[in-house]
Protein backbone atom coordinates (compact mmCIF):
# COMPACT_ATOMS: atom_id res chain seq x y z
CA UNK A 1 0.00 0.00 0.00
CA UNK A 2 1.07 3.60 -0.80
CA UNK A 3 -0.30 6.80 -0.94
CA UNK A 4 0.93 10.35 -2.89
CA UNK A 5 -0.54 13.36 -2.00
CA UNK A 6 -0.07 15.46 -4.89
CA UNK A 7 0.76 19.50 -4.25
CA UNK A 8 1.66 21.78 -6.76
CA UNK A 9 4.11 24.05 -4.73
CA UNK A 10 2.26 24.83 -0.99
CA UNK A 11 4.81 27.64 0.99
CA UNK A 12 7.64 27.37 -1.59
CA UNK A 13 8.27 23.75 -1.70
CA UNK A 14 9.51 24.00 -5.04
CA UNK A 15 12.66 25.37 -3.58
CA UNK A 16 13.19 22.34 -2.56
CA UNK A 17 14.75 18.96 -4.32
CA UNK A 18 12.99 16.45 -2.59
CA UNK A 19 10.08 16.98 0.65
CA UNK A 20 9.19 13.62 2.40
CA UNK A 21 6.16 13.40 5.06
CA UNK A 22 5.59 11.15 7.07
CA UNK A 23 7.05 8.44 5.24
CA UNK A 24 6.43 4.49 7.41
CA UNK A 25 7.59 1.46 5.76
CA UNK A 26 7.17 -2.03 6.95
CA UNK A 27 7.60 -5.91 5.59
CA UNK A 28 5.31 -7.34 7.82
CA UNK A 29 2.28 -4.95 8.74
CA UNK A 30 2.54 -5.79 12.42
CA UNK A 31 5.98 -3.87 12.91
CA UNK A 32 7.04 -0.73 11.14
CA UNK A 33 10.55 -0.56 10.33
CA UNK A 34 9.92 3.19 9.24
CA UNK A 35 7.17 5.34 11.20
CA UNK A 36 6.39 8.79 10.01
CA UNK A 37 9.68 9.93 8.33
CA UNK A 38 10.17 13.08 7.54
CA UNK A 39 13.01 15.12 5.63
CA UNK A 40 13.30 17.66 3.47
CA UNK A 41 16.92 17.81 1.03
CA UNK A 42 18.00 20.92 -0.67
CA UNK A 43 19.79 21.34 -4.40
CA UNK A 44 23.33 20.93 -4.00
CA UNK A 45 24.05 19.65 -0.99
CA UNK A 46 25.33 16.45 1.12
CA UNK A 47 23.57 14.92 3.65
CA UNK A 48 24.41 12.14 5.82
CA UNK A 49 21.90 9.50 7.21
CA UNK A 50 23.56 7.71 10.58
CA UNK A 51 22.53 5.16 12.98
CA UNK A 52 23.47 2.15 14.45
CA UNK A 53 22.80 -1.30 12.89
CA UNK A 54 18.70 -1.59 12.10
CA UNK A 55 17.75 1.69 12.69
CA UNK A 56 15.87 1.73 9.62
CA UNK A 57 19.03 3.25 7.01
CA UNK A 58 18.72 0.16 4.23
CA UNK A 59 14.85 0.26 4.34
CA UNK A 60 14.96 3.69 3.85
CA UNK A 61 17.25 3.74 1.04
CA UNK A 62 15.70 0.99 -0.90
CA UNK A 63 11.79 2.47 -0.59
CA UNK A 64 12.78 6.16 -1.97
CA UNK A 65 14.45 3.74 -4.38
CA UNK A 66 11.38 1.86 -5.48
CA UNK A 67 12.03 -1.42 -4.13
CA UNK A 68 9.79 -1.84 -1.38
CA UNK A 69 5.96 -1.41 -1.86
CA UNK A 70 5.29 -1.93 1.54
CA UNK A 71 4.84 2.17 2.44
CA UNK A 72 2.68 4.90 2.70
CA UNK A 73 3.73 8.77 2.57
CA UNK A 74 1.76 11.81 3.45
CA UNK A 75 3.40 13.79 1.42
CA UNK A 76 6.16 13.83 -1.11
CA UNK A 77 7.27 16.13 -3.45
CA UNK A 78 10.26 16.04 -6.46
CA UNK A 79 11.09 19.66 -7.75
CA UNK A 80 8.30 21.38 -6.91
CA UNK A 81 5.62 18.76 -8.05
CA UNK A 82 3.82 15.36 -6.27
CA UNK A 83 5.46 12.16 -7.56
CA UNK A 84 6.17 8.27 -6.71
CA UNK A 85 8.90 6.80 -6.77
CA UNK A 86 8.33 4.44 -9.30
CA UNK A 87 7.76 7.65 -11.58
CA UNK A 88 10.06 7.32 -14.92
CA UNK A 89 11.34 10.88 -14.78
CA UNK A 90 12.02 10.55 -10.96
CA UNK A 91 13.75 7.17 -11.56
CA UNK A 92 16.21 9.10 -14.25
CA UNK A 93 16.98 12.01 -11.91
CA UNK A 94 18.53 9.55 -9.13
CA UNK A 95 20.95 6.46 -9.18
CA UNK A 96 21.29 4.39 -5.80
CA UNK A 97 24.02 2.52 -4.49
CA UNK A 98 22.92 -0.34 -2.75
CA UNK A 99 25.04 -1.82 0.46
CA UNK A 100 24.40 -5.06 -1.40
CA UNK A 101 23.80 -5.50 -5.03
CA UNK A 102 23.85 -8.41 -7.06
CA UNK A 103 22.38 -7.53 -10.26
CA UNK A 104 24.01 -7.30 -13.47
CA UNK A 105 26.15 -10.52 -12.68
CA UNK A 106 26.74 -11.68 -16.17
CA UNK A 107 27.73 -8.04 -17.55
CA UNK A 108 31.59 -6.78 -17.12
CA UNK A 109 31.69 -3.31 -16.04
CA UNK A 110 32.34 -2.42 -19.10
CA UNK A 111 29.12 -3.92 -20.33
CA UNK A 112 26.86 -2.41 -17.35
CA UNK A 113 27.92 1.21 -17.37
CA UNK A 114 27.18 1.20 -21.38
CA UNK A 115 23.93 -0.36 -20.30
CA UNK A 116 23.35 2.62 -17.54
CA UNK A 117 24.24 5.16 -19.33
CA UNK A 118 21.70 4.17 -22.50
CA UNK A 119 19.45 3.84 -19.75
CA UNK A 120 19.56 7.13 -18.04
CA UNK A 121 19.92 8.75 -21.82
CA UNK A 122 23.38 9.79 -20.88
CA UNK A 123 26.45 9.71 -23.37
CA UNK A 124 28.83 7.40 -21.46
CA UNK A 125 31.70 9.74 -20.57
CA UNK A 126 35.38 9.67 -19.84
CA UNK A 127 35.78 7.16 -17.18
CA UNK A 128 39.33 7.14 -16.82
CA UNK A 129 40.15 9.06 -13.83
CA UNK A 130 37.37 7.66 -11.64
CA UNK A 131 38.70 4.36 -12.54
CA UNK A 132 42.24 5.08 -11.30
CA UNK A 133 40.59 6.74 -8.59
CA UNK A 134 38.99 3.78 -7.14
CA UNK A 135 42.03 1.45 -8.32
CA UNK A 136 39.55 -0.85 -10.37
CA UNK A 137 42.48 -0.84 -13.43
CA UNK A 138 42.15 -4.68 -13.62
CA UNK A 139 38.33 -5.38 -12.86
CA UNK A 140 36.69 -3.33 -16.10
CA UNK A 141 36.41 -6.57 -18.07
CA UNK A 142 35.44 -9.15 -15.27
CA UNK A 143 32.26 -10.19 -15.07
CA UNK A 144 30.32 -8.43 -11.86
CA UNK A 145 29.80 -11.45 -10.45
CA UNK A 146 32.83 -12.39 -10.14
CA UNK A 147 34.61 -9.33 -8.58
CA UNK A 148 34.74 -9.18 -4.55
CA UNK A 149 32.53 -6.79 -2.81
CA UNK A 150 34.59 -4.28 -2.55
CA UNK A 151 35.65 -4.48 -6.18
CA UNK A 152 31.82 -4.91 -6.86
CA UNK A 153 31.09 -1.91 -4.52
CA UNK A 154 33.65 0.13 -6.55
CA UNK A 155 32.18 -0.47 -9.86
CA UNK A 156 28.64 0.78 -8.55
CA UNK A 157 30.62 3.63 -7.41
CA UNK A 158 31.60 4.34 -10.67
CA UNK A 159 28.60 4.51 -11.93
CA UNK A 160 27.05 6.55 -10.07
CA UNK A 161 29.71 9.26 -10.15
CA UNK A 162 29.93 9.06 -14.04
CA UNK A 163 26.18 9.26 -14.47
CA UNK A 164 25.95 12.73 -12.28
CA UNK A 165 22.14 11.93 -11.44
CA UNK A 166 20.28 15.06 -9.94
CA UNK A 167 20.03 13.13 -6.81
CA UNK A 168 23.02 10.44 -5.61
CA UNK A 169 21.54 7.88 -3.38
CA UNK A 170 24.70 5.66 -1.39
CA UNK A 171 23.94 2.94 1.08
CA UNK A 172 26.89 2.12 3.56
CA UNK A 173 28.79 3.17 0.37
CA UNK A 174 32.28 3.10 2.81
CA UNK A 175 31.70 -0.62 3.54
CA UNK A 176 34.08 -2.77 1.42
CA UNK A 177 36.74 -0.39 0.35
CA UNK A 178 40.12 -0.28 0.91
CA UNK A 179 41.55 2.84 2.67
CA UNK A 180 42.86 4.71 -0.57
CA UNK A 181 39.13 4.06 -2.39
CA UNK A 182 37.39 5.76 0.96
CA UNK A 183 39.99 8.40 0.97
CA UNK A 184 38.95 8.97 -2.75
CA UNK A 185 35.68 8.28 -1.86
CA UNK A 186 35.22 11.25 0.36
CA UNK A 187 36.50 13.43 -2.33
CA UNK A 188 33.80 12.54 -4.59
CA UNK A 189 31.09 13.11 -2.38
CA UNK A 190 32.82 16.54 -1.35
CA UNK A 191 33.03 17.33 -4.75
CA UNK A 192 29.36 16.46 -6.44
CA UNK A 193 27.55 19.48 -5.08
CA UNK A 194 28.68 20.95 -8.35
CA UNK A 195 26.63 17.81 -10.03
CA UNK A 196 23.47 17.57 -7.84
CA UNK A 197 22.92 16.51 -4.11
CA UNK A 198 24.39 13.24 -2.21
CA UNK A 199 21.74 11.34 0.39
CA UNK A 200 24.42 8.58 1.94
CA UNK A 201 23.69 5.99 5.13
CA UNK A 202 26.32 5.07 7.07
CA UNK A 203 27.30 3.41 10.36
CA UNK A 204 30.37 4.78 10.11
CA UNK A 205 31.24 8.70 11.71
CA UNK A 206 33.92 9.56 10.07
CA UNK A 207 32.20 9.35 6.68
CA UNK A 208 29.63 11.37 7.67
CA UNK A 209 31.54 13.92 9.50
CA UNK A 210 34.03 14.50 6.75
CA UNK A 211 31.20 14.94 4.26
CA UNK A 212 28.55 15.94 5.06
CA UNK A 213 26.48 19.08 5.27
CA UNK A 214 23.57 18.03 7.63
CA UNK A 215 23.46 14.80 9.37
CA UNK A 216 20.22 12.80 10.27
CA UNK A 217 20.68 10.60 12.99
CA UNK A 218 17.91 7.82 12.39
CA UNK A 219 16.55 5.81 15.74
CA UNK A 220 14.39 3.16 15.94
CA UNK A 221 13.09 3.55 12.39
CA UNK A 222 12.26 7.53 13.13
CA UNK A 223 14.66 10.87 12.47
CA UNK A 224 15.43 11.82 16.29
CA UNK A 225 17.98 14.80 15.50
CA UNK A 226 19.57 16.47 13.10
CA UNK A 227 22.86 18.46 13.00
CA UNK A 228 23.86 21.18 10.64
CA UNK A 229 27.27 23.34 9.80
CA UNK A 230 29.84 23.31 13.37
CA UNK A 231 27.38 20.76 14.73
CA UNK A 232 28.84 18.41 12.96
CA UNK A 233 30.43 16.80 15.60
CA UNK A 234 31.65 13.45 15.90
CA UNK A 235 31.79 13.62 19.69
CA UNK A 236 27.89 15.43 19.83
CA UNK A 237 26.83 12.63 17.23
CA UNK A 238 28.26 9.72 19.51
CA UNK A 239 26.44 11.48 22.69
CA UNK A 240 22.73 11.17 20.34
CA UNK A 241 23.38 7.91 19.45
CA UNK A 242 24.11 6.51 22.88
CA UNK A 243 27.64 5.10 22.00
CA UNK A 244 30.66 6.32 23.96
CA UNK A 245 33.00 4.05 22.74
CA UNK A 246 35.04 4.26 19.71
CA UNK A 247 32.95 1.64 17.43
CA UNK A 248 32.72 4.31 14.88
Amino acid sequence: MNIFTKKSDPSGEAQKLLILKNLSAWYTPEKHVLSDVSLELGSNEVVGLIGLNGAGKTTFIKTISGLLTRFQVETAVWNGRGFSFRDKAFKQARYTVFAEDRSFQYFTFREYISYAAASYGKKLPDLSELIRGFGFEAYTDVLLKELSTGNLKKAYLITAFALRPELLLLDEPVNGLDFQSTEYLYRQINGYRQYGTVLFSSHILESICLTSDRVLVLEQGRISRSFAGQEIQADRIREVLGEHETTF
